[in-house]
């Protein structure tokens, strides 16, 4: 047995194991919630008989605890333990930034400032 195998015959460097957990992108659809977000993921699949491809969409909750997605964004979700009678998802990292929010955050901070000013 090498330096770098342990008892189960694994390597022991630095490697960590793949995920089992399932993981899917998707588009925030909705914010409305305390740290949680409905992601909608849209699936595409060939028709078993005529090979056509068939788009179907489903939506998922997933838990964002920094409350750092907004409506439009595309973001990665992993599978999770339950954390409530529908969540069993939380939000990985959004992968890319929706035009509409961040035309949102700009306004709300015109706003504030202007809210200030008077």
């Amino acid at each position: 047995m090498s330096a770098t195998e342990n008892n189960t015959g694994s390597t022991a460097v630095g490697t960590k194991p793949a995920s089992r957990r399932n993981e899917k992108v998707g588009q925030v659809v909705s914010t409305k919630m305390q740290k949680t977000i409905v992601v909608e993921v849209e699936m595409r699949k060939a028709h078993p008989k005529y090979k056509r491809i068939v788009k179907s969409n489903r939506k998922f909750y997933a838990h964002d605890e920094q409350n750092t997605a907004r409506v439009g964004d595309v973001v990665r979700i992993r599978e999770t333990r339950p954390l409530s009678k529908l969540k069993r998802w939380s939000l990985e990292e959004v992968i890319r930034r929706s035009a509409l929010a961040q035309v949102q955050e700009t306004e709300k901070a015109v706003g504030i400032n202007t809210e200030q000013q008077q």
